[in-house]
C-alpha cells in the first residue's frame, strides 16, 4: 500500500475495485465500513454485489475481465471534461500525451459494450471520483489474478496519477495483501528477480554486496524461475529437486490434475509446513515447522508495517522455527551461518542489507511497529509514499494500456464464466481452519453461487446438487441461488478439496508476473442425476 490503514478514518471517498474486503480482508473492511458510517463516500466496482456493495454510494457491476476498458473510459471522461489534476500531471508526471492518445479510443459507449454497464454509469463514476479529493483506491486479487493483471495495476496507477491522488494522505494505490506476511516475504527477497529490499539480481553492485555478506564467491545474475515454470520443469527434467515452503500447491494452483501430475513427477520433493496437507502427499521429505505463535520474528502487513511476533507456546514434537531449519540445512552443505535467533537475523543481516529497513531494529518494534521506508534509527517510518509527487524513479510515468479479454471466454459449449475467491469462514485450503470444529460448523461445504436467472433457465433449485464443468475437470457441488451473482457468472472458492474451484480454473498466466487467471474461465453447469 502507498498509504496507511489509519488514514481510512479521515478519508472522504473510497473506490474499491476487484476486492471482496468484507470476507477476504475483514479487519481492513472494518476500518472502511466505519469510515463510510462516518460519512465517507464509497464506490464499489465488482461483478458481484458482495456485502461491501450494500454500503456503497454506487455499485458498478462490470463484467469479469473488463477492468482496463472501464478504467480507460473513466480517464477518457476525466480528460474530455477537464476534470483531472492538471497541476499534478504537469509537474509530477511524464508521458501524459501517450495516455491521452490511448484513452481517446475508450469512449464510454465503446467501454460500455465491453463492461456490460451503461455509458451513463461510466460518466457518473468519473464525475464522482473527480468531485472529491483525495480519493483512496483499494484493490485485491480481482485486479491481479488475470492474464492482464500487471496491466490492470498499471491502469489503476494511471487513474490515481491523473487525479493527483498520489503522494497525499487519504489517497494512493492500496493493494490489500492476500495472506499474512506476503508483504514481508517479498521484502525479504522471496522473488526470483530481487535480493532483500527489492535490489535487482541483475545489478553487479547488488550481487557483490550480497555475495560478500553471504560469504559466497558469486550469485546468479539472471532472473530465476516463477512457480508455473518450476512446476512445468518437474515434468521436463529442467527442475529435478523442488522445495515447497509453507504453500499447499496441490490445492492453490490452477488445474489440480495438471498440478498433481507435475508434483508426482518430481525426482525429489521437500515440503516444509506446519500440518500435513494435499501437497505433503507427494513429498519425499517433510520438514515440520513451527507455527507463527510458536515462533519469534516479524510480520510485515499490507501497509508496510513491520511488527513483532512473539512466542506464545513451544512448538510440538519435532517442529522447529523455519530459520533454524534453513540454517541447519546450510550447515550440512558446508556453510556456517552465525545468526542464531530471529533478532540477530533482523538486526545483523536484514536491516543492514535492505536500505529501506536500515532504521528498523528489534528494540524499536516494542510498540506498534514501524512502516518502511525507515532509512535510519532516528526516522519514525513512512505513513504514505511519494510525498509531494516525488516518485522513486523521479517523475511518475503514465503507461498506455490496452484492454485484452480473458484467455478463456464463454462460448456455446461453456456459456458461463467462473470466478473464484474466498469466504469469510475459512482460510485458503483449510490447512489450519479445517482443523477447527467451530468454523466447520459454520461452513461445512462449498457452494456454487449462481444467479436466479441462470437457475431458472436451467430449472435448478437452491440447494440442489449441480455439476460444474470446465475444459479441465468437473465438480459436483450444491447450488446457491443468489441475486449477488450476475447472470452468466458462477462463483466458487477453493477452500474445500473435493469441490475446490481449482479443479476447473485455467492455467493461463500473466506473461510478466506469472499470476494465474483465477478470476475467469469458461464453464457450464447441469443438474446431477439423482440416480
Amino acid at each position: 500500500m502507498t498509504n496507511s490503514f489509519n488514514e481510512f478514518a479521515r478519508a472522504k471517498m473510497f473506490m474499491v475495485i476487484g476486492s471482496n474486503m468484507v470476507e477476504a480482508h475483514p479487519v481492513a473492511a472494518t476500518f472502511l465500513k466505519n469510515a463510510v458510517l462516518n460519512g465517507a463516500q464509497l464506490i464499489v466496482v465488482d461483478p458481484r454485489r458482495h456485502a461491501l456493495a450494500d454500503l456503497a454510494t454506487l455499485h458498478v457491476p462490470i463484467r469479469v475481465g473488463s477492468d482496463i476498458a472501464f478504467l480507460n473510459a473513466l480517464m477518457h471522461v476525466l480528460i474530455a471534461e477537464d476534470l483531472y489534476d492538471r497541476k499534478f500531471v504537469g509537474s509530477c508526471t511524464i508521458d501524459f500525451d501517450k495516455l491521452e492518445a490511448n484513452v481517446r479510443a475508450y469512449p464510454p459507449e465503446r467501454a460500455a459494450d465491453i463492461c456490460g454497464i451503461a455509458p451513463a454509469m461510466i460518466r457518473d463514476t468519473a464525475r464522482r471520483i473527480a468531485s472529491v479529493k483525495p480519493m483512496m483506491l483499494c484493490y485485491t486479487l480481482g485486479i491481479t489474478e488475470h492474464t492482464c493483471g500487471k496491466n490492470n495495476v498499471q491502469a489503476v496507477a494511471n487513474l490515481q496519477m491523473l487525479l493527483g491522488n498520489l503522494g497525499v494522505e487519504c489517497g494512493g494505490v492500496n493493494p490489500l495483501r492476500g495472506q499474512n506476511n506476503v508483504q514481508g516475504a517479498c521484502d525479504m527477497g522471496a522473488l526470483p528477480n530481487v535480493f532483500p529490499g527489492y535490489q535487482s539480481v541483475k545489478d553487479a553492485g547488488h550481487r557483490e554486496k550480497f555475495a560478500k555478506a553471504w560469504q559466497t564467491a558469486s550469485l546468479p545474475e539472471t532472473t530465476g524461475l516463477m512457480i508455473p515454470q518450476m512446476m512445468e520443469g518437474l515434468t521436463t527434467g529442467r527442475v529435478r529437486a523442488f522445495y515447497v515452503f509453507g504453500e499447499n500447491l496441490a490445492n492453490t494452483e490452477p488445474d489440480i490434475r495438471k498440478v498433481e501430475h507435475e508434483l508426482g513427477s518430481a525426482e525429489f520433493l521437500v515440503v516444509q509446513d506446519i500440518f500435513p496437507n494435499e501437497t505433503t502427499r507427494f513429498a519425499h521429505v517433510v520438514l515440520p515447522a513451527a507455527a507463527w505463535s510458536e515462533n519469534d520474528g516479524t510480520f510485515t502487513n499490507s501497509e508496510r508495517r513491520v511488527s513483532r511476533v512473539r512466542t506464545a507456546s513451544p512448538p510440538p514434537g519435532l517442529a522447529k522455527p523455519n530459520w533454524w531449519i534453513f540454517r541447519e540445512l546450510a550447515k550440512r552443505m558446508g556453510h556456517t551461518w552465525v545468526s542464531n535467533s530471529a533478532r540477530a537475523l533482523w538486526d545483523d543481516e536484514i536491516s543492514v542489507l535492505a536500505p529501506q529497513l536500515c532504521g528498523i531494529k528489534y528494540h524499536r518494534l516494542e510498540g506498534n511497529g514501524l512502516q518502511w521506508p525507515c532509512p535510519d534509527e532516528n526516522h519514525e517510518g513512512t505513513c504514505f509514499l511519494h510525498k509531494d509527487g516525488q516518485f522513486t524513479c523521479g517523475l511518475g510515468i503514465f503507461t498506455p494500456i490496452e484492454w485484452t479479454p480473458p484467455a478463456e471466454e464463454a462460448c456455446a459449449d461453456y456459456p458461463l464464466v467462473l470466478s473464484t475467491g474466498r469466504r469469510l469462514t475459512h482460510y485458503h485450503t483449510r490447512t489450519q481452519t479445517g482443523r477447527c470444529e467451530g468454523l466447520n460448523d459454520l461452513l461445512s461445504e462449498e457452494t456454487a453461487d449462481i444467479s436466479p436467472q441462470d437457475a431458472s433457465e436451467l430449472s435448478i433449485r437452491n440447494g440442489e446438487r449441480i455439476r460444474v464443468r470446465s475444459r479441465r475437470g468437473q465438480v459436483d457441488i450444491k447450488a446457491n441461488v443468489t441475486p449477488r451473482v450476475p447472470r452468466g457468472m458462477v462463483w466458487m472458492s477453493f477452500h474445500f478439496r473435493d469441490t475446490c474451484a481449482n479443479w476447473l480454473t485455467n492455467p493461463a498466466f500473466d506473461p510478466t508476473t506469472f499470476t494465474a487467471e483465477y478470476k475467469a474461465c469458461a464453464v457450464r453447469i447441469e443438474k446431477v442425476d439423482a440416480a
